[in-house]
């Protein structure tokens, strides 16, 4: 099993309580949908969730920082916030964020 795939189950794994669960392969990551939205995005073997306005200022608060990527010479900064390192061992706590990233995820979609 390759580390994507582990970080994927992983991920898969943490938030069992949402539902069904699906995962897509992109760009060397993988999106992971939920009611039909990617709410979270495996890359660099991190887990990191769909976050905006008061959302990602609390991610912050825990001490995530969003993904980041290179592009064009310059960084690029996403509205995917890491999962912070707390809740990497609590499904409790993971699925409460991940509650709240589909929730952003929904409204960005809209």
């Amino acid at each position: 099993m390759s580390q994507l795939d582990s970080t994927i189950a992983q991920a898969k794994e943490l938030f069992a309580e949402l539902g069904p669960l699906r995962s897509r392969k992109m760009f060397g990551g993988a999106g992971l949908y939920a009611e039909g939205v990617m709410f979270s995005l495996i890359a660099f073997e991190e887990i990191f969730l769909k976050a905006t306005g008061a959302f990602a200022e609390e991610l912050e608060q825990m001490g995530s920082s969003p993904f980041v990527y290179e592009g064009k010479g310059k960084p690029v900064s996403m509205s995917y916030w890491r999962l912070p390192e707390s809740a990497l061992d609590d499904p409790d706590e993971a699925t409460a964020l991940a509650r709240r990233a589909l929730i952003c995820a929904h409204e960005a979609k809209r």
